[in-house]
């Protein structure tokens, strides 16, 4: 195997979070990718990384690491 054979083969690196109490490996970076990867409707989740909320509108800047805890609701609308 070429150095250019194991560039294109190589694997993205995974880490674990915690997702409403249950361990979960993934390769996303980001809040938003990790949303995309669920294959949910965003407007149909709410999100909070490690105990703080973050709206849709910012879940693309929200880097996920190793350890970080995600909890997913329904959102509440009201009037």
């Amino acid at each position: 195997m070429t150095l250019t054979d194991s560039l294109t083969t190589i694997e993205p690196m995974t880490f674990t979070v915690t997702v409403n109490g249950t361990p979960e490996t993934t390769s996303a970076r980001t809040l938003q990718a990790w949303v995309d990867a669920r294959g949910v409707l965003p407007a149909a989740l709410a999100t909070a990384v490690n105990g703080n909320f973050v709206p849709r509108s910012r879940r693309a800047q929200q880097p996920l690491a190793e350890g970080d805890t995600i909890l997913t609701f329904q959102p509440i609308e009201g009037g």
